[in-house]
């Protein structure tokens, strides 16, 4: 089980500053949890994680359903022995995939559970809240959610009212089931940027006695920042101050800071090593491509107020070289950064709530990165 212990809460906003008790040791909140979809962070090890200060992690409910599957992790002792990752992990629901691969929405999507096609192989496939839970038993990670329905941003309120109606009932089944008793579970509020909705959805969630709360569908394609805010604030004024708040699926720097401001504790996103991959890089100025010739004699770190491993020995020049000739060490490199760029931001809005000036921060952080010289 876990323990989150408020510590305290900013002046001036709805930030909060506090403490994750787990069962593989303590983290600090806000954070940001990098995303370990197929129990690893692509190109990373544990002790490049550790480095970064990187405490939970995420790893992908339907992805491990389906490869190695749960009860090979089982077998191996669990996802942190299975991984070698002595830090807490917390599990999706795999309700995110699921949806994005089930085709026709009426008919694919019932109340016993959703039927889609497995991405790997076309295979049928049926999952529903019982199994999803099920299988994050076996995978026994410190923290497991709820299997909610993820609807787009674009559906109308009356599907987004019988959604949340759906995935509440949707809770009350995974929570019957829910049998690891080392394991929190996690609610989630939905109802898109609907305030009556998230306050119901928010409320009716909270009665059921969750472990901790997740806000859902803020990350789908097509929805705008201010919807994605909107939700955040209809939602945390309606849970309780002396468990997690968990923002699901956001990275971007800008997010998550507005997220800290509106009250949220925790945030993940695959963003880090997906745009490392690509070649590109967070900084102070906003992300940088290492496409761009401009970077081609630039023998500077990457970002100079960075202390990870990639800005303290490499320059821009050779990591451009890495990723123009190919070289997977380039994408190895960016993700170290990426990652750590997230987590030390994370740090300093703890420093800044510490001191009542995260408006101050926001401001400061803001005016440097909306410039994006790099671009």
């Amino acid at each position: 089980m876990i323990e989150y212990e408020l510590l305290k809460k900013e002046k001036f906003t709805k930030a909060r500053l506090g403490k994750i008790k787990t069962n593989y040791g303590v983290v600090d909140t806000p954070m940001f949890m990098p995303v370990g979809t197929k129990a690893t962070v692509k190109s990373l090890t544990p002790e490049e994680l550790y480095e970064a200060n990187s405490g939970m992690i995420l790893a992908n409910t339907y992805h491990l359903w389906l490869r190695p599957g749960e009860d090979i992790v089982e077998k191996a002792g669990g996802l942190h022995q299975f991984m070698n990752y002595k830090g807490p992990i917390l599990t999706d629901s795999g309700g995110f995939q699921v949806f994005s691969l089930a085709k026709n929405k009426e008919k694919d999507i019932t109340e016993e559970g959703v039927h889609f096609k497995s991405h790997i192989d076309g295979k049928s496939l049926f999952l529903t809240p019982e199994k999803s839970i099920e299988i994050q038993n076996k995978l026994d990670s410190d923290i497991a959610m709820s299997f909610d329905e993820c609807p787009p941003a674009s559906a109308s309120y009356e599907y987004l009212k019988n959604s949340v109606n759906r995935t509440l009932r949707w809770a009350a089944r995974g929570k019957k089931v829910h049998q690891n008793k080392k394991q929190a579970l996690f609610g989630i509020v939905q109802g898109g940027a609907y305030e009556d909705l998230r306050r119901y959805s928010a409320e009716e969630t909270v009665k059921m006695n969750f472990d901790g709360y997740s806000i859902g569908g803020v990350a789908n394609d097509g929805e705008s920042k201010e919807d994605m805010y909107k939700a955040i604030e209809y939602s945390t004024p309606y849970l309780p101050e002396d468990k997690v708040r968990y923002l699901m699926g956001v990275g971007e720097p800008i997010d998550i800071i507005e997220g800290v401001i509106r009250g949220v504790d925790i945030f993940d996103c695959v963003l880090p090593t997906r745009i490392a991959r690509h070649g590109q890089a967070f900084t102070r100025y906003g992300k940088i491509n290492f496409h761009n010739a401009k970077f081609k004699e630039d023998f500077s770190s990457v970002d100079e107020t960075c202390d990870c491993y990639t800005c303290k020995n490499y320059s821009k020049a050779y990591i451009r070289h890495l990723i123009t000739t190919d070289e997977m060490l380039g994408g190895r490199l960016l993700s170290i950064h990426n990652i750590r760029f997230l987590i030390k931001l994370t740090e300093e809005l703890r420093e800044a709530i510490k001191e009542d000036r995260i408006l101050e921060y926001k401001g400061e952080f803001l005016e440097k990165y909306l410039e994006e010289k790099y671009e």
